[in-house]
């Protein structure tokens, strides 16, 4: 009989019972946890990795059995806030309305990746994109690798999640008739400005709901973004045009040098305008648009007025090629106007002279040789 070596563990099945458990000795003291699984060689997967951590000293304690994803939640908040993130608000959000309603109350022992695949099922059946449920996921696996992380650890075991395949093609934007009735739909003065911003730059909602008036230099016409406050953590400079001109300064008039640009008649904040923004749609006959479709219509503008993609890219705050390009769509409108100049072009091409010396009879062009005497 082979014996075990000493201070390997073992796995056992308590009677009556088709799950693994595991036993253990940590500091001389005989430890002995759920595997949470019926497959032996998961069992003694988790044994090994269990050992592994003994060996580092990177398990103190069986605390992580009662860890609930609501402690994880509140670490992942706080690492966000920390952090200086942009994003603070839409990780909070995902939390409060998806996250919480189904993982608030397990323990992050119960976590799955059977759960993790209900869940799934449960939101694409209340009509999530799949884009939106993998940030929902990533922010709850990110919850998991911080509370692995911590010293001592709160989780021992991240469970696998569910990526699922995304349509990454932009479609959305603005026609000029479009945007025009989507201002006069909302006569407030701070939607006319961010509005406006946001479709002349294509800046993010994150970056333009977090401008400050010191940001704003009336007297240069400039706007800047301070490296570290968009998403891709660089800073940005840009010149106003006219328009946006006149409504920043309709903004920022009598504020400090500390307050938000974009306030409502309160004087609140403005940061989640969706009612606003949804009525306002609505009201302008494009219901499905999304506040991002203005980051596409800039690329689309910007594009038609003949302005240098690396140029366009910094404006946007776009860093690799490959993104930009789903932004800068093509219309219905630009293919007619391109349809158009070929027609002109053909029919300019049919009123030339049907004989022509350096034309062969097909219409192509003749290939003239010239000798170096010729010449």
């Amino acid at each position: 009989m082979i014996r075990r070596q000493r201070g390997t563990g073992r796995i056992f099945l308590p009677k009556g019972s088709s799950v693994w458990w595991l036993q253990y000795y940590q500091n001389g003291v005989k430890r002995r946890e759920s595997a949470e699984t019926s497959n032996r060689k998961e069992a003694l997967e988790k044994l090994k990795l269990r050992i592994a951590e003994l060996t580092t000293g990177s398990v103190t304690g069986l605390t992580p059995k009662k860890t609930r994803i609501s402690e994880l939640a509140e670490d992942f908040i706080r690492d966000y806030k920390i952090n200086g993130r942009t994003s603070l608000d839409d990780a909070e959000a995902r939390w409060r309305l998806h996250l919480e309603p189904f993982f608030g109350r397990m323990k992050a022992s119960q976590v799955t990746s059977v759960l993790l695949n209900k869940y799934v099922d449960k939101r694409q059946e209340a009509g999530a994109a799949n884009g939106t449920i993998n940030r929902e996921l990533a922010a709850l696996k990110r919850m998991f690798n911080l509370g692995h992380e911590a010293t001592p650890p709160r989780v021992f075991f991240i469970p696998h999640f569910p990526k699922l395949s995304e349509n990454n093609v932009r479609q959305g934007f603005l026609e000029d008739a479009q945007y025009q009735r989507l201002l006069e739909s909302c006569p407030e003065m701070w939607f006319q400005a961010l509005v406006e911003t946001g479709c002349t730059y294509g800046w993010r909602i994150g970056e333009l709901v977090n401008l400050r008036v010191n940001q704003i230099n009336l007297a240069n016409w400039t706007i800047r973004l301070h490296p570290g406050t968009t998403k891709n953590k660089e800073g940005r400079e840009v010149k106003m045009t006219e328009s946006v001109h006149k409504l920043l300064e309709l903004c920022v008039e009598g504020k400090e040098p500390d307050n938000y640009v974009f306030t409502r008649p309160s004087g609140k904040r403005v940061k989640d305008f969706r009612d606003t923004w949804e009525k306002a749609c609505k009201a302008a006959g494009v219901p499905d648009l999304l506040f991002h479709d203005l980051r596409r219509t800039a690329a689309r503008n910007f594009r038609n007025a003949g302005i240098a993609e690396g140029v366009i890219m910094k404006i946007g705050g776009w860093k690799t090629r490959s993104v930009f390009e789903r932004y800068a769509i093509v219309s219905h409108t630009d293919i007619e106007d391109a349809l158009q100049k070929l027609e002109q072009r053909k029919k300019l091409s049919r009123q030339m002279p049907a004989k022509n010396q350096n034309l062969h009879k097909n219409g192509r062009p003749r290939l003239i040789l010239v000798s170096s005497r010729q010449a």
